[in-house]
Order: C-alpha cells, then structure tokens, then sequence
C-alpha cells in the first residue's frame, strides 16, 4: 500500500503538540516554565505545519511511499522528541548547563524560533503562489534573492529554538544529523533539478545555498 509522505509528516507534526502535554502530564511538570515554553514552541510549530499542508501543501511531500518507509518516516521525526522527554523528565544525557532557569536564554530560544517561523513559512508561500502562478520559472526573488533555500534556514532556526531548551547536547547532535544526512542532500538535489534552467548558474553564484555569507 502506497501512502503520500505527507500523511506520515502531518500526522506526526499534529500529534506532537499533544505528546508534549502528555510527558508533561505525566511527569507532572506544570510549573515548569521550560517545559511550558517547550510545548507552546514546539506545539504551535506542529500546528501550524499541518494548516501549513493544507493551505499550500509543499510539492516534495506529496510524492508516495510504502507503509514501510512511512514508518521510517515517523521513527525518524520522533528523535525530535527526545528534547521533551530531557526537559519534562528532568533526565540529563550531556548536559550544557543545570541552570535552567536563564530567562535571557529563554527569550533568544522563542526569538529565534519567531524568526524560523518567518523565513519558514514566508518562503513556502511564495514558492507556492510563484510555482501557481509562473510555472516553468525559476524562483529567484524575494526570500529567495540571496539564500537558495531560505525554507530550510528558518526550519534551522524553528528546530534550534525548541532543541536548545532541553539545555543538552544530543537533541542538536539530533539536528546536526537531520541538517547532514537530510536537508543537505535535499538542497543538493534542488540545485541539479534547478540546472535545467539556462539562468540557474548566474543565480547559484550570487547566492549561498542556506546560511547567509556561509553555506
């Protein structure tokens, strides 16, 4: 049985929010405050994903797979939720810091996480409504004038802001892996679909591939 990857990522993006309240239910956690900031960040990004798919549903995610590699799928996203478990058991694998409780290291966390958002979910629309509206064309504008994969910036950004909360290494080595073996590939694979347009090459030297003067 053939499924689209979509209904394995939105499915587990939208009961996220939900196993967050879970862990924090569980391990009776309702007055931390890290916890409830986890959940509000973390919640709200798996919430708006799934309006997100809805409203203007990303073309990558619609390809079909096996029950298998849904599977494969869900296991994967579900390493993203070690961060809740560290923070709402009070577990520590390798820990950066026992102070917890730094409220400027909270406001960067939910600022950066703002930002992701922005980049995130701006940049997806305008691929969209430009996909829609000129297709066949190369996007090159907007969001996409100076970062070839400005989507892929804010999910850094969304990804980092929740992770660093868990106040320990292994749910960024966790990203690191998703940003290596995942979303590098992807972006790879963007560039040589994008080659058959004869104007591709001027645009990849005026542009980085997702980190502003970086990569």
């Amino acid at each position: 049985m053939n499924l689209k990857q979509k209904y394995f990522i939105d499915s587990h993006k939208g009961i996220t929010p939900v196993f967050i309240l879970f862990l924090i239910y569980f391990y009776d956690c309702f007055d931390s405050i890290n916890a409830m900031i986890y959940l509000a960040l973390h919640g709200s990004y798996g919430i708006l994903w799934v309006a997100k798919s809805y409203i203007y549903p990303d073309r990558q995610w619609e390809k079909k797979c096996s029950l298998a590699y849904g599977f494969l799928i869900w296991a994967s996203l579900s390493l993203y939720w070690i961060a809740p478990f560290l923070i709402t058991s009070g577990n520590k694998l390798m820990p950066l810091t026992n102070d917890m409780s730094n409220y400027i290291f909270h406001s960067f966390c939910v600022s950066i996480y703002i930002f992701g958002i922005f980049l995130h979910f701006v940049s997806d629309m305008q691929k969209y409504i430009q996909l829609k509206i000129k297709p066949g064309k190369l996007i090159d504008n907007f969001m996409f004038s100076k970062i070839r994969n400005t989507n892929y910036l804010g999910e850094l950004f969304i990804y980092l802001g929740f992770s660093l909360l868990a106040f320990d290494f292994v749910p960024l080595i966790i990203l690191l892996a998703f940003v290596i073996f995942l979303w590098i590939p992807n972006m790879i694979k963007k560039d040589k679909s994008l080659s058959k347009y004869s104007e591709f090459q001027n645009y990849k030297s005026k542009t980085k591939n997702f980190f502003p003067f970086i990569y």
